[in-house]
């Protein structure tokens, strides 16, 4: 199986992105958890996006706030899926981090989830590695049906209390 390389600007960005690790772990992809900056070390960034594909990754998830060019940085030296997860911050609760993840030019595309989306970063990065990987498209599947059964039962809950009215 593909590993999926989990890069982060800082490692205060960890709290979150440990969401993205904590759920790959459950679905068995192996991982390789980083910090990098697209400003302070911007050559490491770009060999690492460059070799990625000869070291084994299969999808690279990149987490940043304010600027949040790192999404950007990877997806410009290396042909992987890239997804960005936008990081809020203090001065614009993430938006600006956002729009810097999402708006990227004609020929550079970056998959982008919501504002400190990290468990969506894990899951796009398993449904993608479970295009060629039978055992894993099948987790998915079980998991989608938990939450179906979860959500019927709390309408079942819902119809109970209502009856009671």
């Amino acid at each position: 199986m593909k590993k999926v390389a989990v890069i982060m600007g800082s490692d205060s960005d960890f709290p979150v992105v440990s969401k993205a690790v904590r759920e790959l772990k459950d679905y068995g992809v192996p991982f390789e958890c980083r910090v990098m900056s697209a400003h302070r070390t911007p050559a490491a960034a770009a060999e690492f996006a460059a070799n990625a594909k000869d070291n084994g990754f299969g999808v690279i998830i990149c987490a940043a706030g304010m600027a949040a060019h790192l999404a950007g940085v990877f997806a410009g030296h290396t042909t992987l899926p890239v997804i960005g997860i936008p990081m809020k911050s203090a001065a614009l609760d993430g938006m600006d981090a956002l729009l810097a993840t999402v708006m990227m030019p004609p020929g550079v595309p970056v998959a982008t989830v919501g504002i400190d989306g990290a468990k969506n970063a894990a899951l796009l990065a398993v449904q993608i590695l479970a295009l060629s990987d039978d055992a894993l498209a099948q987790k998915l599947l079980d998991e989608k049906k938990k939450m179906s059964e979860g959500v019927e039962a709390k309408d079942k809950a819902l119809q109970d209390k209502l009856a009671e009215l």
